[in-house]
């Protein structure tokens, strides 16, 4: 199956433009693949790409805008239905695709199950070392990030207090 995306390759909005990157830059960095269908220089992509988006996604002027997705015949969504499910980590189901082993989509799933709630049930209680969990990890870096943050702003204040010293030796 292919994710076809329709898009304008000599639009004359940025907003368009940007958007279009936005959902080819997404799909090439998650080796998801796709293929674009201009519908600037094409008038029958152009063509197929209105007649396929169902009626009730249509805009009220009845003309679809770039970009469009389809899983080959069957409509995805518009831009904005992309971006929505991308935030909410339902990528692979928008796009109509199974998600590839070990990304978050298959582990939610695996963490949903009863199997998930068993295992961790047999696990070894008395070890309080366990490897580290999602939040965990998170906590550490957003640790790393407060510490960058600190050390910063410890920075700006020793400059500071040096610049006032300089002006107080000045003064005398």
């Amino acid at each position: 199956m292919v994710i076809k995306v329709f898009v304008a390759t000599s639009s004359g909005s940025i907003a368009i433009r940007k958007k279009q990157q936005e959902v080819v830059g997404f799909l090439e960095a998650n080796k998801i693949d796709f293929k674009e269908f201009d519908i600037a220089g094409d008038e029958d992509n152009r063509r197929w790409m209105r007649e396929n988006v169902p009626g009730e996604k249509k805009p009220q002027n009845g003309i679809p805008l770039p970009p469009q997705i389809f899983n080959e015949e069957q409509y995805c969504g518009d831009f904005d239905s992309f971006f929505s499910a991308k935030e909410e980590n339902i990528i692979y189901s928008f796009l109509g695709l199974a998600p590839p082993p070990g990304s978050k989509g298959t582990e939610k799933a695996e963490e949903s199950g009863q199997h998930e709630a068993q295992k961790e049930g047999s696990e070894d209680a008395g070890d309080l070392t366990g490897s580290p969990g999602k939040n965990e990890e998170e906590g550490e870096t957003a640790t790393e990030e407060t510490e960058g943050i600190t050390a910063e702003g410890a920075e700006g204040e020793a400059e500071e207090e040096e610049a006032e010293e300089e002006e107080d030796e000045g003064d005398s």
